[in-house]
């Protein structure tokens, strides 16, 4: 009988580690737009905390300047899924890219029209950005829609600008205190951060909390997701779900966490060396994180009326919003949890 418990122990163990072998073969490159941003700190923070591995996938995240560079690298096959912007998988489908997202992180994009300290006296409201130069993440990225569509909101011919690829960090920052660049759209915690050395900074406009994003898109407007092909997503499934249980654990966690905590679990390079001011943008952030991962069917909608009124090929597309974004696997992780 000791025998046949051993055998039985054996087989068991052969097959725990074999099993535990083909997901540590789950191997997925992530594409992040800007992982010092806020926006994207629960695709970060999940790494930290280790929970993709938990979730039996092996995420190698590799950085880009902005949400187009990521996109660019799942296009073309270098990355599989993108951490980035609901709003890119409803432009591609107008140009009949099939493209989808799978966990939402987001509730609002937390996008600011900030106004350079040293074009501070000339610059008093959107009108006047006519003519100027204006910094973005990188051209083709959500803060270059964002600043088009607030443009032609408030008059503004948006070809009259010159649009410039800051990044979202530090050369930001940079681009903005050295005034080369009259206003930007900025995302925390470099909002923060500037304004923590520029006591009198102009915002022009901004969507880090429900009451502005209400006021500038009439609704919530889902920001940062994880989205990919929608035929990468039907051949992966157990990636994708891996990924989204990851994702919404962490929601979960920051829920549960202070910022303080947060903080102390961020990889120190993110976190920079004004640990205070980054706490401080974090208190800001916080309430833009979803809590569950869903994506509100009204946010998509918000998405597309928006794209409709700044991008002629949007508006003129029949696009199915049902086939940018599916809440399948964060259903699955809800009940698995």
């Amino acid at each position: 009988m000791p025998a046949i418990i051993q055998r039985i122990a054996a087989t068991l163990a052969a097959l725990l580690l074999s099993s535990g072998l083909a997901l540590a073969q789950s191997k997925v490159t992530l594409a992040i737009g800007g992982a010092s941003c806020l926006c994207y700190l629960p695709t970060m923070l999940a790494k930290a905390l280790g929970e993709y591995e938990k979730a039996g996938v092996n995420v190698d995240l590799v950085e880009f300047k902005g949400g187009s560079e990521a996109l660019k690298a799942v296009m073309g096959g270098s990355a599989d899924v993108v951490s980035g912007y609901f709003d890119h998988t409803v432009n591609l489908a107008a140009k009949g890219q099939n493209l989808q997202s799978f966990v939402v992180y987001d509730r609002y994009p937390g996008f600011a029209l900030v106004v350079s300290p040293k074009h501070t006296a000339e610059i008093n409201s959107i009108k006047d950005l006519a003519n100027k130069k204006i910094g973005v993440s990188a051209p083709g990225s959500s803060t270059d829609f964002f600043l088009k569509y607030m443009l032609s909101k408030n008059g503004v011919d948006p070809n009259s600008i010159g649009v410039i690829g800051v990044g979202l960090g530090a050369t930001a920052i940079a681009a903005m205190e050295q005034g080369t660049i009259d206003a930007a759209i900025m995302l925390d915690p470099a909002v923060t951060l500037l304004q923590g050395r520029n006591k009198d900074l102009k915002i022009l406009s901004d969507t880090r909390s429900q009451k502005d994003t209400l006021a500038v898109f009439g609704g919530e407007y889902p920001g940062g997701a994880l989205y990919t092909k929608a035929d990468w997503i039907a051949s992966h499934e157990k990636e994708v779900q891996g990924m989204t249980n990851a994702i919404v654990s962490t929601l979960k966690w920051i829920h549960s966490h202070s910022p303080e905590e947060i903080a102390a679990k961020m990889p120190p390079e993110l976190v920079g060396k004004d640990v205070p001011l980054y706490i401080a943008a974090l208190k800001n952030t916080l309430p833009m994180y979803s809590q569950t991962g869903r994506m509100d069917p009204k946010g998509a909608e918000a998405v597309l009326a928006v794209f409709s009124q700044s991008s002629p090929d949007v508006a003129k597309a029949k696009i199915d919003l049902s086939k940018t974004y599916t809440n399948k696997y964060v259903e699955a992780a809800g009940k698995g949890m």
